[in-house]
C-alpha cells in the first residue's frame, strides 16, 4: 500500500525512546517503522510483539535504565514540573 509519510516533532521519555531506537536496530527496522507497527497493532487490540521480543524489550529496558510500565501512562510530568504537570516556581 502507498503511503504518505510526514517528519512530526513529537517530544518522547528519554528512555523510552533509548529502548524503542534499540529495538528498531535489533529489528532491523526504522523507528518509524515500530512506531507504525506498534500503534496499528494497537488500534486493534493486538499483541504486536512476540515473546522472544518481549523478552529483548525487557533486556532493553534494564540497560538503559527504563524502570517503569504502562501504569505511568499519562501520570509523567516534565523534570521541573510540579505534580500537576505546570511549571515549578
Amino acid at each position: 500500500m502507498r503511503v504518505e509519510r510526514v517528519q512530526t516533532g513529537v517530544r518522547i521519555e528519554k528512555r523510552l525512546l533509548k529502548v524503542l531506537k534499540a529495538l528498531a536496530e535489533y529489528l532491523d527496522m526504522s523507528l518509524g517503522d515500530v512506531l507504525e507497527g506498534i500503534v496499528l497493532h494497537s488500534f486493534e487490540g493486538k499483541a504486536h510483539f512476540s515473546e522472544g521480543t518481549l523478552q529483548k524489550i525487557q533486556q532493553l529496558k534494564a540497560v538503559y535504565g527504563m524502570d517503569y510500565g504502562a501504569e505511568v501512562a499519562h501520570k509523567m510530568i516534565e523534570g521541573g514540573d510540579d505534580a500537576t504537570g505546570n511549571p515549578a516556581h
